[in-house]
C-alpha cells in the first residue's frame, strides 16, 4: 500500500477531493499541476506549463487538461471533470476507485467491467509530459479517445475564445501539432502507437476555476479543443502519451517512460516526501540554476527566497555543496544591482552573509568561504554605508528603512495598493541582519583580509549598535524587542521578526535578553504548524487566511502563521539552550507530517491559519517552509544523542 492514497469514498467527495493537488514538474520551471480527480480549480491548474525565454522566462500553460474516453460497444465513459458554474460536466471523478503517490500520481478508474491506469510524469530537464494508460481489465473490445484542451496564455491570465487563434494543426507521426499564436512553441501531441486524429476544432466556454472565484478574481476562460485522438486497447495493454514542444520518437516512448519513473525519488515516509518536494523545487536552465519560491504561481530566482532557502534545499537535504555555491554565484550575478545598489527588499542584501555562514557551519572552511564572497560580502556592507535608496545608516549605526508607499521587508502585502505592515523606520530584523554583517565583515577581514578603512568603519558601527540597540528596542512591559521604531516611537506588537536577535551568528543583545525573547515567542506565537506574525492578544490579529483578497492580504502577516520561521526559532534555541532543545524541535516539525495529504500532496503548505485546524493555504509547495523544515531536521540529527549526555 502507497504512503500516501486515497480511497473511493474520498475521490468521489468533491468537497474532499478538489482541495487536494498533484504536482509534477520537470526542475526546468515547467509544470502539472490539478487537482487529485482532474478537475482544474485555479487558473494555474493545467497539464503543462512551461517557460518561455521568447517571452522573459515566464511561464504559459500549454494543455490544459486532457479528457480520456472509454468506449465499449459504442457507448462512450468520459473520464474528465470540468466546472462550469455549479455543473461539474463530464462527471468522470465518480469513476475513480484510488489515487496515490506512488511515487509519481497514478489514478485507478473502474468502469464496469474495465479497470483502467493512468500515470503522470513530466520529463526532468525537457518541457515533455508523458501519461501511461494501462488498461488493467476488460471483457469487451475497447477503444479509447484522447481530448486535449489547449490554453496557449500566460499562468497569470485568462483567455476568451477570438478568432486570432490558429486552430488548424500538422500531422507528426502518431499523432498532431498545434501553435495556438505566433511566437509560442508548437506543441506535439503523440502517442506510442499508430492512432486516428479526428479534427474538429471548437471552443468550450464558460470553464470556471473555483478558487478564483473564491478568492475574489476572474474565474471564467474558453479553452480550444481542436478534436481528438482514438485508437484501440487491448486488456493489459500500454500506451504512453506525449506531450511536448519538441516532436518525438512514439517508438521510444514505453521505454522513456520507464527511464523517467526509475529517476523518480520515493515518496514512502515523511523524509522521503521533503526530499523529493525539494527537488521539485531546483529549475535548472542551461547553465543557470535556480530556486522556485513556490507552486504554481510564485517567481523563479527570488533574492530574498533563495538566500533563505538556499541552504535547507542544498547542504541539508543533498549535502551538495557545490550545488550551493552555484547556486548563490548565479544570484550574485543575476542580481548584482538589486544587491549592490538597490532594492525594495531592504534585508535581503544582508541575508546574503547568514547564507555564507550557513555553508562555513557545514564545511568547516572558513577561509575560502571568505576567499570566494569576501570581496561582495564588502561591497553589500559599503553600499548600505555610502546610502541605498530605500536605506541609510544613520549615526546611532543602525539602518533607517523607508520608501513611501512601500513594504520593504518581507511582510510585503498590499491593499488597495497600500502596505498593510508598512514598518518604516528602525526595523528589528534589518538591523539584526546588519550587525550581524557588519561583526562578520570585520571578523573575516580582520583574520584573513588587509584591515583598512572598511574595517574600521565596521568597528565604529558595531560599536555604536551595541550602545543603543536595546534601549532604542527594548520594551519593558513586554519583555522584548519592538517591531519596529519610527519617528512616533516603538511599535510594540508580539511579532516574531525579533527571532534574528537571537538566531544570528552575531548578536546585538545580551543571552538574558535572547531567553526574555524566546519565552514571549513561546506564549505567543509558536504553533505545531510554524510561527505566528502576530500574537492572538493583538486587536488586529486575523488567524483564518480565507475570504477575498482584502481579507486574506490583511491576515497574511497579522497571525497566520510561517511554517518557515521555526528556522530562526529552532536556531535560536539550539544557540542558547543546547541539545537539550532536540525533542521539542522534533515535535514541531513533526507535526507537517499529518499534512502530506492535505492541499498540497507530498508537500509543504507556504501559509496556515493562526489557530487550530491550522488549516494550509498558498503555494501548496513552498521552497521557504520545505527548505526550513529540512534544515531542523538537519540541526535534530546533528544533535541528536548530545542532550544525553549533558
Amino acid at each position: 500500500m502507497a504512503y500516501l492514497q486515497f480511497n473511493k469514498a474520498e475521490l468521489v467527495n468533491l468537497e474532499y477531493s478538489l482541495k487536494r493537488e498533484l504536482l509534477a514538474t520537470n526542475r526546468a520551471g515547467g509544470y502539472c499541476n490539478t487537482t487529485i480527480v482532474g478537475c482544474n480549480t485555479r487558473k494555474y491548474h493545467g497539464l503543462m506549463a512551461v517557460p518561455i525565454e521568447r517571452f522573459g522566462g515566464h511561464r504559459y500553460m500549454l494543455l490544459s487538461s486532457l479528457d480520456e474516453t472509454l468506449v465499449q460497444h459504442g457507448m462512450p465513459f468520459n473520464l474528465g471533470i470540468h466546472c462550469y458554474g455549479d455543473i461539474y460536466e463530464p462527471r468522470g471523478h465518480k469513476y475513480i476507485v484510488d489515487f496515490e503517490m506512488n511515487p509519481y500520481p497514478v489514478i485507478t478508474y473502474r468502469v464496469g467491467g474495465m479497470l483502467f491506469k493512468k500515470e503522470i510524469l513530466f520529463v526532468v530537464g525537457c518541457d515533455q509530459l508523458l501519461i501511461r494508460y494501462t488498461l488493467l481489465d476488460a471483457h469487451s473490445h475497447t477503444v479509447l479517445r484522447l481530448k486535449p484542451y489547449l490554453a496557449y496564455r500566460s499562468i497569470h491570465a485568462l483567455t476568451t475564445a477570438n478568432n486570432d487563434a490558429n486552430t488548424r494543426y500538422t500531422p507528426v507521426e502518431n499523432g498532431a501539432a498545434f501553435c495556438m499564436y505566433q511566437g509560442f512553441p508548437t506543441l506535439h501531441l503523440q502517442v506510442s502507437k499508430p492512432c486516428e486524429y479526428v479534427h474538429a476544432p471548437d471552443w468550450y466556454r464558460n470553464t470556471v476555476y473555483k478558487e478564483e472565484y473564491r478568492r475574489g478574481f476572474d474565474c471564467q476562460e474558453d479553452l480550444l479543443v481542436p478534436g481528438f485522438f482514438e485508437m484501440p486497447m487491448a486488456k493489459g495493454e500500454s500506451i504512453i502519451f506525449s506531450a511536448s514542444t519538441q516532436p518525438e520518437s512514439p517508438r521510444n516512448l514505453k521505454a522513456q517512460f520507464t527511464r523517467e519513473a526509475k529517476r523518480r525519488m520515493p515518496r514512502d515516509n515523511y523524509d522521503d516526501c521533503l526530499k523529493a518536494a525539494a527537488e521539485q523545487l531546483f529549475a535548472c536552465e542551461g547553465k543557470r540554476v535556480r530556486i522556485c519560491t513556490g507552486f504554481s504561481w510564485h517567481e523563479i530566482g527570488g533574492m530574498r527566497e533563495t538566500c533563505l532557502a538556499l541552504p535547507g534545499l542544498t547542504l541539508c537535504n543533498k549535502g551538495d555543496a557545490a550545488l550551493f555555491e552555484k547556486i548563490l554565484s548565479d544570484l550574485m550575478e543575476e542580481r548584482s544591482e538589486e544587491f549592490l545598489h538597490g532594492s525594495n527588499q531592504v534585508e535581503s542584501p544582508l541575508r546574503l552573509v547568514e547564507a555564507v555562514q550557513q555553508l562555513i557551519k557545514f564545511t568547516g572552511d572558513e577561509a575560502g568561504a571568505w576567499k570566494k564572497y569576501g570581496k561582495y560580502l564588502k561591497k553589500v556592507v559599503q553600499s548600505y554605508l555610502s546610502g541605498r535608496p530605500e536605506a541609510k545608516v544613520r549615526e546611532n549605526g543602525l539602518i533607517w528603512a523607508e520608501q513611501p508607499g512601500v513594504a520593504l521587508s518581507w511582510m510585503n502585502a498590499y491593499v488597495d495598493g497600500k502596505p498593510v505592515t508598512e514598518r518604516r523606520g528602525y526595523q528589528v530584523e534589518t538591523n539584526c541582519f546588519w550587525y550581524n554583517a557588519v561583526c562578520f565583515v570585520l571578523d573575516m577581514e580582520t583574520r584573513y583580509g588587509k584591515p583598512g578603512a572598511l574595517t574600521k568603519r565596521c568597528a565604529e558601527v558595531k560599536a555604536a549598535i551595541e550602545a543603543c540597540f536595546f534601549n532604542l528596542f527594548w520594551v519593558e512591559a513586554r519583555r522584548h524587542l519592538a517591531d519596529y521604531v519610527d519617528e512616533e516611537g516603538q511599535n510594540v506588537f508580539t511579532r516574531p521578526n525579533q527571532l534574528y536577535a537571537c538566531s544570528l551568528a552575531y548578536s546585538p543583545v545580551s543571552e538574558e535578553v535572547q531567553a526574555e525573547i524566546l519565552h514571549a515567542v513561546d506564549r505567543e506565537l509558536v504553533t505545531t504548524r510554524g510561527i505566528r506574525t502576530l500574537s492572538p492578544k493583538n486587536p488586529l490579529y486575523r488567524s483564518r487566511y480565507d475570504g477575498n483578497q482584502i481579507e486574506r492580504d490583511t491576515a497574511t502577516h497579522n497571525g497566520c502563521t510561517r511554517p518557515w520561521l521555526l528556522g530562526a526559532y529552532v536556531d535560536a534555541n539550539f544557540k542558547l539552550f543546547g541539545p537539550s532543545f532536540t525533542r521539542k524541535a522534533q515535535e514541531l516539525i513533526d507535526g507537517f507530517q499529518e499534512d502530506l495529504n492535505v492541499h498540497g500532496i507530498a508537500a509543504v503548505a507556504e501559509i496556515y491559519d493562526g489557530d487550530p485546524p491550522y488549516i494550509p493555504h498558498g503555494a501548496i509547495n513552498s521552497a521557504l517552509s520545505v527548505s526550513e523544515i529540512l534544515r531542523v531536521q538537519y540541526l535534530i540529527n546533528h544533535n541528536k544523542g548530545k542532550e544525553e549526555t549533558l
